[in-house]
């Protein structure tokens, strides 16, 4: 499919001013949680909710990373999810949870996120 960047705001769940703006954050639908640096996270006033859980790397690494709840922000869009608390060397990306919140789909040709449509209901 190819890589390519968006811009993506991160946004403390309780108090939205205190947010931080990324012009260029990776989309990345093989990662199933959004990565966000840590430092930025902490800044923001979001805090670790769920600890030392374990994720595999694209290259088979294993680590161990924190989780809270933000608002993340795309695409003319919004949504509440989990983002990673990315360490040194880690990338901050938009992974596939997040893409489904916002109710984005990629285009891969224009590499780009387009509107997904109506949502399913029962």
């Amino acid at each position: 499919m190819g890589t390519f960047h968006t811009e993506c705001r991160i946004e403390n769940l309780a108090e939205r001013r205190r947010g931080a703006t990324f012009a260029k954050f990776l989309v990345d639908t093989g990662s199933e949680f959004s990565w966000v640096p840590g430092e930025v996270l902490e800044k923001i006033g979001v805090k670790r909710e769920k600890k030392d859980l374990e994720f595999v790397m694209a290259n088979g690494q294993r680590v161990t990373r924190s989780v809270g709840f933000a608002i993340v922000r795309a695409g003319g869009t919004f949504t509440v999810d989990e983002v990673v608390f990315g360490e040194k060397g880690d990338m901050a990306l938009l992974g596939a949870r997040s893409l489904e919140g916002l109710n984005l789909l990629v285009d891969p040709a224009r590499k780009r996120l387009v509107a997904a449509g109506p949502l399913p209901a029962a």
